[in-house]
């Protein structure tokens, strides 16, 4: 079976940034993961970045990819939870595990608003930021995250990850939640960050856990 991880960086949707995008790559690799960057379109409203997305989840499954993951960090965690909960999503669009770092989950709290401001205007009406807040889209049929945060983030406050995390256990969601004690924002690998650096360890066991059971469900 083809398993095909999509990496997207953080930035704000206005850049993508590099220490979140090939050497992440590079670690999924070392696991023996086929994975790529996804540069998403920046600076566009929503659902721009979304379709995109979609559009390069589409061509991944044209090509052979049974199953697909995500991993994003930042604006890239939330497009990537927009795209794992997808209401409109297909057979051919959906995707069978999200692994979101520091995401921004929320579009109704002030917490980081700048992306906010470029990804729906900054007149956006409660329906749309409700429309693309992650925690409103959660359903039982959604599939399973890994969740990692810090909660010294002074951009992205935790309280996105929290937000999340609870509706899916709402939904009986299967999910995995880190909240590391310290770590400023944009971490990345988070290589030499003292116990945040262990969220690659767990990450890679929970993957392959969801890569396992993707294949059994095929089988």
């Amino acid at each position: 079976m083809s398993v095909h991880v999509i990496v997207l960086p953080g930035g704000g949707y206005v850049q993508h940034a590099p220490h979140e995008a090939e050497p992440v790559v590079g670690w999924l690799n070392g696991l023996g993961w086929e994975a790529s960057v996804f540069r998403y379109p920046l600076g566009v409203r929503h659902p721009a970045p979304l379709t995109a997305l979609q559009a390069e989840i589409g061509r991944l499954r044209a090509e052979g990819a049974d199953t697909i993951g995500l991993v994003g960090f930042s604006a890239g965690g939330h497009l990537a939870g927009l795209a794992a909960l997808a209401p409109n999503a297909g057979e051919l669009t959906s995707v069978q595990f999200a692994v979101l770092g520091y995401a921004i989950t929320s579009m109704e709290t002030e917490t980081y608003r700048p992306s906010q401001v470029v990804l729906l205007g900054e007149d956006a009406s409660p329906t749309l930021r409700r429309a693309t807040s992650l925690d409103t889209l959660v359903t039982p049929s959604a599939p399973p995250f890994f969740l990692w945060h810090t909660a010294e983030d002074p951009y992205v406050w935790p309280e996105h990850t929290y937000r999340l995390a609870t509706a899916l256990a709402a939904d009986n969601v299967p999910h995995t939640v880190h909240v590391f004690p310290h770590g400023p924002h944009s971490l990345g690998l988070a290589q030499d960050a003292g116990e945040a650096s262990t969220w690659t360890r767990f990450a890679a066991s929970w993957i392959a856990e969801q890569v396992s059971a993707a294949t059994h469900g095929r089988a």
